[in-house]
């Protein structure tokens, strides 16, 4: 599939063919789905955790009588019903992670790229650079896209200028192409692909 390459200022510089294998699958919403829930669930710290009963540190007296008090029988302060005592079935330390084959994974990004271009979401840049560190001028020029929701994704390091001009704008990420996934991608309106990005993705991809 032909696609129009565009500079940062939007101008048309020349074309490229992307690949049907990877940008021309039929979307699938449970393998983009089951792969950010994937990612979500990763990011969980996991770490909650209350004191059950066995925990708490209280004297080991009996609180009263059991007789002639009129009350319930209780033996210990640890119990729930008590102010300080344990939570009972309260949360502890878990992993929340779950698993996916490598061959999945790789899966639900062709997918992901696919579904980006049948929505006319994907734009193919000669290159993320510009001349100034200038937020000012990449906001300019993402105005006259019509952008305010995008991702940016270049070969391993990007350009200084463009990284310094990108930071204090909302909304809008950068990511080498080692870092590519599907919650960045679908997170954001925009998915800009520079050329030296796009000769990565395939060639991962295509492995």
């Amino acid at each position: 599939m032909k696609v129009n390459v565009i500079d940062i200022s939007s101008k048309v510089s020349g074309t490229t063919t992307l690949s049907d294998a990877i940008f021309g699958l039929e979307p699938r919403k449970d393998i983009l789905h089951r792969t950010v829930v994937y990612q979500l669930a990763k990011k969980r710290s996991g770490t909650h955790k209350v004191k059950n009963r066995a925990e708490i540190t209280a004297t080991t007296k009996k609180m009263y009588k059991q007789k002639g008090t009129g009350s319930a029988r209780h033996g210990s302060k640890k119990v729930p019903q008590f102010r300080g005592g344990g939570r009972a079935f309260g949360p502890h330390p878990r992993d929340h992670s779950i698993k996916l084959t490598k061959k999945f994974r790789k899966l639900a990004l062709k997918h992901a790229l696919s579904s980006k271009l049948k929505d006319g979401d994907i734009v193919i840049l000669s290159e993320a650079k510009l001349s100034k560190p200038k937020t000012s001028l990449l906001v300019k020029n993402l105005q006259k896209m019509a952008v305010d929701s995008a991702l940016f994704i270049d070969a391993s390091e990007f350009d200084k200028n463009f990284e310094l001009a990108t930071m204090n704008i909302p909304n809008i990420d950068i990511l080498p192409v080692q870092g590519i996934n599907v919650y960045d991608m679908l997170k954001r309106d925009k998915l800009f692909i520079t050329k030296a990005a796009l000769k990565e993705i395939e060639s991962r991809l295509n492995e």
